[in-house]
């Protein structure tokens, strides 16, 4: 069967008259995203549990997070590094947290309006950077110190330069996608999806396979040995994940729905247009909800990128607008989105507020309380607050996070859990909000067990995504030990 022959140049883009270059379509949603990320950067002063797991990781001394990351977030560990020498320039609190992601976005905003100049042109590019800068998910993991942003970022220039390569006989293209894209695997490895995308994507256009293939087996290769470590980390990374819920379902078919609905308008022909951008606003979000059956792994953030296939899809339908009408478009849907871009920076748009919860700690501490984490793990709650945890005699703890070279440390058996709980007058209890599922864990039990049948509750603060509870060991005749009281002395 004979092949016809094609200039590869021409499925990129749709034919145009000649346009002066012009750097607006980067500047402008690079200078809108950074503007967005730097306003109400620090949230009113607060910080989510994951963001803490990353300020005390970054504050490890060297050897000591590549010790933690031989034993879990190895799939982390790229970030950390980057952030553990961003403290290491300037420790400069949730700024320097957060600094990194803002400009990580700017460079991913700039990133999709490259994109959309090299499809369909200048003001293309412009509506689908801002687009993509407009989006609730991009500001909001705008201002998170984890790696997110940064990963977006890699894999929209990646996908750019997989873009260059498909028009061009020079290798240099595939040979920055390679890199660029192995090192994003690297800072998150979920960020391997897009290959799945890009070889949809040229299965769609009828290209030629052997160069995205070698690139992408460079790829595979460099990443292995962080899916060979990540793996055997992979139930302590992710046992905490419950199987997809229907509105993880519905939200997921929600967005595919919006971006199919958008590549039917008809000035959307344009094959190369739909053919880079549906694939990767669906196929990496697909392959990971939809393995999720089997392993749950899904969590939206994890393939935060795919939202440039969206912004694509949009800014190119916006560009068929009269001029005036594409920026009235604009003007409305960033008002629409004004609730949602206020509420994304303010603590409550988190899970919970380390913050806070050290905040009420001190407030209601006195010197010789105890500290109980139900669960453990809500030990990071105060492990970004070092001098107060010093002082509060944690009971259950076996040895440190550091001595460990774990997250939350280790804690002792049930029974010395029990001795230390009832030699102990005054405790601070961290717990989850009611209702929460709670730890089989034989030393979550005992916890439990203990504090419900020896100590009686004196107060309870409620604070973002957690509580303190304080108790007061009841009176034992048989005992040596006092009971306590709930004025602290």
């Amino acid at each position: 069967m004979n092949t016809p022959t094609r200039d590869l140049d021409r499925p990129l883009a749709p034919p145009r008259a000649p346009e002066r270059r012009t750097t607006a379509p980067v500047l402008v949603p690079a200078v809108l995203a950074t503007a967005l990320g730097l306003w109400g950067l620090t949230r009113h002063d607060s910080m989510w549990r994951d963001e803490s797991v990353t300020y005390q990781a970054a504050h490890r001394p060297l050897g000591q997070l590549l010790a933690l990351l031989g034993h879990i977030d190895a799939v982390h560990g790229l970030y950390y590094l980057l952030m553990h020498a961003v403290f290491a320039l300037w420790d400069g609190g949730l700024v320097a947290l957060r600094l990194p992601s803002v400009l990580a976005t700017a460079l991913a905003a700039a990133g999709v309006g490259a994109l959309g100049t090299r499809l369909a042109g200048p003001r293309t590019g412009v509506l689908a950077g801002v687009l993509f800068a407009l989006f609730p998910a991009t500001q909001q993991y705008a201002q998170e110190g984890r790696s997110y942003a940064l990963v977006s970022a890699g894999v929209v220039w990646a996908t750019y330069l997989f873009l260059r390569g498909l028009g061009s006989t020079a290798r240099g293209w595939w040979v920055g996608y390679g890199v660029v894209l192995a090192v994003v695997c690297w800072v998150h490895e979920f960020a391997v999806l897009v290959l799945f995308a890009h070889a949809v994507t040229l299965r769609l256009l009828g290209m030629p396979w052997r160069r995205w293939g070698v690139a992408a087996a460079g790829v595979l290769v460099a990443v292995a040995p962080l899916v060979v470590v990540s793996a055997g980390q992979a139930d302590q990374q992710l046992g905490w994940l419950g199987r997809p819920s229907l509105a993880m379902w519905l939200a997921f078919l929600a967005v595919s729905a919006l971006g199919l609905l958008l590549s039917r308008i008809p000035p959307l022909a344009d094959r190369t247009v739909t053919a880079l951008a549906l694939p990767l606003l669906i196929v990496p979000p697909g392959l990971l909800i939809t393995g999720s059956l089997l392993k749950p792994w899904y969590v939206d953030r994890y393939v935060l990128y795919a939202l440039a296939g969206l912004a694509l899809l949009g800014g190119v339908a916006l560009a068929r607008l009269p001029a005036h009408l594409g920026k009235i478009a604009v003007c409305l849907l960033a008002l629409a989105l004004l609730p949602a871009s206020l509420s994304v920076r303010t603590p409550e748009s988190r899970k919970d507020d380390v913050v806070a919860v050290a905040r009420t700690v001190t407030e209601l501490s006195r010197p010789g309380d105890g500290v109980l984490f139900l669960p453990s793990r809500r030990r990071e709650w105060l492990m970004s607050h070092p001098a107060l945890y010093a002082r509060l005699d944690d009971l259950a703890l076996a040895r440190s996070p550091a001595a460990s070279h774990t997250l939350q440390g280790t804690e002792l058996p049930p029974a010395a859990i029990r001795t230390h709980l009832l030699s102990t007058p005054r405790v601070l209890a961290l717990t989850d909000p009611d209702g929460r599922p709670l730890d089989p864990f034989p030393q979550e039990a005992v916890k439990r067990r203990t504090l419900r049948e020896h100590f009686r509750e004196c107060e309870r603060v409620r604070v973002r995504g957690a509580q303190v509870v304080v108790y007061v060991r009841k009176p034992d005749p048989g005992s040596a030990v006092r009971g306590g009281s709930c004025r602290g002395g």
